[in-house]
């Protein structure tokens, strides 16, 4: 189920339109959307410029609300659609769960991104990419309780782009150990 709703010119007033769009994937991940959806959260993503949150929240089972209380930040919320892609473009921000697809998804469209770990997975591998990755300073790295302060804190223009690597010597070496020939 989708919610959307088209803001006219005049709703919207002079304001630019920057997007903040959050991602869980295919997983339940509550305490994300649940945090995003905090009166807190969306202050300071207002504080910030971002005009519109929208939520895509998975299997999870908390819905979040569709007003932000006293501010004007426009909230939209769905579950799932073929293709999180389009709306990965649109954003001015990505706030993800760990998921490598969507953390390379989203940094290969080069759009800011905050990955919230999921503390409730067990051998959570993907707390470790997401660590590395803000090591390198391609995205930010938060909890949901650290969130807020992420949000408050962040600087966008201290993050690198980050550039895939190169395949082909890899696959060369793959291929030359199973004695395929090399191009």
């Amino acid at each position: 189920m989708f919610f959307y709703r088209a803001y006219s010119s005049e709703e919207m007033g002079d304001r630019e339109r920057r997007m903040v769009f959050v991602t869980v994937g295919t997983t339940c991940f509550d305490a994300l959307v649940k945090v995003v959806d905090s009166e807190e959260v969306k202050q300071a993503l207002l504080q910030k410029g971002y005009t519109d949150l929208r939520i895509q929240m998975g299997r999870g089972t908390y819905t979040p609300s569709k007003a932000s209380g006293n501010s004007n930040l426009q909230v939209e919320h769905f579950t799932f659609l073929p293709s999180i892609a389009d709306n990965i473009r649109e954003a001015s921000l990505v706030i993800s769960h760990a998921g490598s697809g969507s953390i390379f998804e989203t940094l290969q469209l080069g759009k800011p991104l905050i990955v919230v770990v999921n503390e409730d997975l067990m051998d959570n591998h993907q707390s470790e990419l997401a660590e590395e990755l803000a090591e390198r300073n391609h995205l930010l790295c938060a909890h949901p309780q650290t969130l807020r302060a992420t949000v408050e804190a962040m600087d966008l223009h201290a993050l690198q782009p980050y550039i895939p690597g190169e395949a082909r010597p890899v696959v060369a070496l793959i291929n030359e150990f199973l004695g395929f020939p090399v191009d």
